[in-house]
């Protein structure tokens, strides 16, 4: 049998307790006929509590000590606040070439992107590579005129693939942001509907798209998500004009 993950095992737990289950088995038969010491008063639950983390503001101070690329990346790894971490096999934390004027901004991994590391990397992120390709445009380019910058709101895959929660991209935020300023693109392309949630605070993808919209001071180019084309072929053709937008504000002034 393969191994459990963090997630498999709570769902596991939650199925039983939801079937009734209030004790665990031991490996031994218990005496119930021996006395046994009472254990010492527990104190009041309020007593009790820990104090609460906000976990915004700890994202946020880890955030701004980052002063480059590499120490955001380990900021994000050491961050413990966010339970998406339990579940993932590692951080995704960005692709491509930082001097690139382009900064690709998705929602969050997949399988696929969990399993090597890097964002958009499944049929997605083929499917991403081939729509720049045809603008000019790549994540292993040298060249930062012609460069693909990507990464994503949240960097730990949540569980069977669920949509972000607004908790999780509040904490997540802050080294977003960080990733920004580090970056420093000329334009920024929202792919889908939680990116232009988490960067514009608007969702409606097929309202928003092709509409440019500002934040952090960058121009934002609302886009349909790689994963979305590939379930509604149909709509690749609003996607191209897209494309030719963004090629058309790349152009020298």
């Amino acid at each position: 049998m393969a191994e459990m993950g963090y997630w498999e095992m709570r769902a596991a737990l939650e199925w039983q307790l939801a079937m009734g289950v209030d004790e665990a088995i031991l490996p031994k038969p218990v005496d119930r006929t021996v006395a046994v010491a009472k254990p010492d008063p527990v104190a009041p639950k309020s007593e009790m509590a820990a104090p609460s983390v906000d976990a915004v503001a700890v994202s946020r101070s880890l955030a701004e000590q980052a002063s480059s690329l590499d120490a955001l990346k380990v900021a994000m790894e050491g961050y413990d606040l966010c339970e998406l971490k339990l579940g993932a096999r590692q951080l995704v934390f960005a692709d491509g070439q930082p001097k690139a004027r382009v900064m690709i901004i998705g929602e969050a991994p997949g399988r696929d992107e969990d399993l090597q590391g890097k964002p958009f990397v499944g049929r997605a992120g083929q499917l991403l590579d081939l729509m720049f390709s045809h603008i000019g445009l790549s994540r292993i380019s040298p060249d930062g005129e012609h460069a693909l910058y990507i990464t994503n709101v949240l960097p730990w895959r949540p569980p069977q693939n669920r949509d972000p929660k607004p908790e999780e991209m509040a904490m997540m935020l802050p080294f977003l942001t960080r990733h920004i300023e580090l970056i420093d693109p000329d334009l920024i392309v929202a792919m889908g509907n939680h990116a232009c949630h988490a960067l514009l605070g608007k969702r409606g993808i097929t309202r928003l798209r092709g509409t440019w919209a500002e934040a952090f001071g960058k121009p934002v180019l609302p886009m349909f998500h790689p994963a979305y084309l590939l379930r509604t072929p149909e709509a690749k053709r609003e996607a191209w004009a897209d494309l030719l937008n963004l090629k058309s504000r790349l152009r020298p002034q």
